[in-house]
């Protein structure tokens, strides 16, 4: 079984999430247990503050460092220990897999300007981001993480070959567009090869045409800028 903890202030953000669709299938077939922990119960002062003004000077408020410090020692948590951030490198496939195949997942929610950067440093083991852009808290991105994540373990899926063809599943590419009933709609109609029942065309063809949306979408891992060297 994977253990997700998840710590933040909003700990209400993910309770019809989790109890919903494939999260809530994956937990009731004993695959994951979520532990979602407020930050603020880590807090030693009347207001439960979590925040406070940069040093330095500038605009915002960070997040301290202790609660989470506290907060992942009274989970006893093991690596991996995600804090989600704009800084982060960004979140794959590979990663959720990753996570599927352990033991123990832990997520670090950020809110306000920014969190204190010695959680990044000495308390979090990965910084990871899922996108360019910026939230309002990682809440949003903390559950993406762990949707990606439990979608892949047993019985969460009424049919695993489905997520065996999702894209970026064990490739780097996109998946091939996906049709149904019925074969024309306002007269858009379905590709003949996929009404053929010829199926070694139809693998052919969808091969084919995710290769080509790999190609053709900007962002996607083929179109992707090469890093840059350490």
């Amino acid at each position: 079984m994977l253990r997700v903890n998840v710590v933040t202030i909003f700990p209400e953000f993910f309770a019809g999430p989790l109890g919903l669709s494939i999260p809530a299938r994956a937990a009731a077939a004993g695959s994951v247990a979520y532990r979602v922990v407020d930050l603020r119960d880590y807090t030693h002062d009347r207001h439960r503050t979590v925040d406070d003004y940069p040093y330095g000077g500038g605009a915002g408020m960070v997040m301290k460092p202790d609660p989470f410090f506290e907060a992942v020692e009274g989970l006893a948590a093991r690596p991996p220990i995600v804090l989600v951030s704009a800084r982060g490198r960004p979140f794959v496939q590979a990663d959720a897999a990753r996570f599927a195949a352990g033991e123990e997942l832990t997520i670090l929610c950020g809110h306000y300007k920014d969190v204190d950067q010695r959680v990044a440093d000495h308390l979090a083991t990965e910084e990871l981001s899922i996108g360019e852009f910026v939230l309002s808290g990682g809440e949003p991105a903390a559950l993406a993480i762990v949707d990606a994540t439990v979608r892949l373990l047993p019985g969460a899926m009424s049919d695993h070959e489905s997520a065996r063809t999702d894209s970026f599943y064990e490739t780097a590419g996109l998946s091939a567009p996906s049709y149904t009933r019925p074969p024309e709609y306002r007269g858009y109609a379905v590709p003949d090869v996929l009404l053929s029942g010829d199926h070694k065309r139809i693998a052919e063809w969808r091969r084919a045409e995710g290769q080509r949306l790999t190609r053709e979408r900007p962002g996607t891992p083929a179109n992707a800028d090469p890093a840059e060297p350490d």
